[in-house]
């Protein structure tokens, strides 16, 4: 896809989405303070439900038809929305929103390390490879797990963080299922994206009596928080997504990507009052490299592209930056 041009309304779409999925984990630590992390996802997912069907009522969209496409959209749905967003629900109690940010920009990394499984026949490149290596060895210093010697960290911080790798392998392996199975289903993200948030939002519904149990304290900055997450991250950042996407093209389109942690650390040191430590940022830039590393977009690096259709996002992401990058996985 070729860029059409650096148009005041894409500029304002980007920087805009920027700024809510970078917000998108300020969101669930806020909503937290008054609901269980079950409670945050079934809010969440029905409103970002309720605003993409009335997307596609005001748009006149035509619902996908046949069985096929509803089961892998149910795949899909699972390991693209309720998987991951519980599990960075979950490990939200636990850990600072800036982290949780951090961890989300390894989602290319992890779609990498499942490429060569879940898309049978495809092997990575030599440049690829280096591009794990390379953002692997960040996701160990992001980790820092020097520091859990004691040092006496809260005992959840290591599967607060092993979650989050979940959340973002999660991602993954629904960025390359797409990519097998729907790249050529005739229905535009928006379609997708409604119905992947619908069927999230309905399965979250049934497993509510079970998991969403609890007291629930809706002051306003938790239902602020909830609002947000669902009807801007999860419902409006498609629209603005899409249009980046089609104005200029998938490899400048995913640096939101790269925008989006910032913006998280920013908002979780200055709003919450959070401390990063040298570790996080560092180890956040290693695996940022290693991505690059992996497109060829190193100097001195070309890497061997393999042509695919962009498919509907993440996540962020939906809301957690899980996008499509150009020339890996997740295109």
């Amino acid at each position: 896809m070729s860029p059409t041009g650096n148009t005041r309304g894409t500029v304002a779409a980007f920087v805009v989405l920027s700024l809510v999925w970078g917000a998108s984990f300020l969101f669930m630590k806020v909503g937290l303070e008054g609901l269980s992390p079950a409670q945050l996802v079934l809010g969440r997912l029905t409103l970002g439900a309720a605003a993409l069907v009335a997307i596609m009522l005001v748009t006149r969209r035509r619902w996908p038809r046949g069985r096929k496409i509803w089961v892998h959209m149910l795949v899909v749905s699972l390991a693209l929305a309720v998987v991951p967003y519980s599990l960075f629900a979950w490990a939200g109690q636990y850990m600072p929103s800036s982290l949780s940010s951090i961890y989300n920009a390894t989602t290319p990394i992890m779609t990498l390390l499942l490429m060569p499984i879940v898309l049978v026949g495809e092997r990575l490149t030599r440049t690829q490879v280096v591009g794990l290596v390379v953002g692997l060895s960040g996701v160990v210093v992001l980790a820092g797990p020097w520091q859990l010697i004691g040092t006496g960290q809260a005992p959840e911080l290591l599967p607060a963080q092993l979650a989050c790798l979940g959340a973002t392998i999660s991602y993954g392996f629904a960025g390359l299922y797409m990519r097998r199975f729907l790249t050529s289903s005739g229905y535009d993200t928006i379609t997708l994206s409604t119905v992947q948030i619908g069927l999230a939002a309905v399965i979250v519904w049934l497993l509510a009596p079970l998991t969403a149990r609890g007291e629930v304290s809706l002051d306003l900055p938790v239902l602020l928080a909830v609002a947000g997450l669902g009807v801007l991250g999860t419902g409006l950042a498609y629209i603005w997504y899409n249009r980046i996407l089609r104005d200029w093209g998938p490899a400048r389109a995913s640096t939101v990507t790269y925008l989006s942690p910032v913006v998280g650390v920013i908002l979780g040191v200055v709003v919450l009052g959070e401390s990063v430590h040298w570790n996080q940022p560092l180890g956040g830039l290693i695996v940022v490299v290693g991505v690059l590393a992996s497109q060829g977009r190193v100097p001195g690096m070309r890497a061997r592209t393999v042509a695919a259709a962009p498919v509907a996002a993440p996540v962020a992401a939906p809301v957690e930056g899980a996008l499509p990058v150009e020339s890996s996985p997740r295109e």
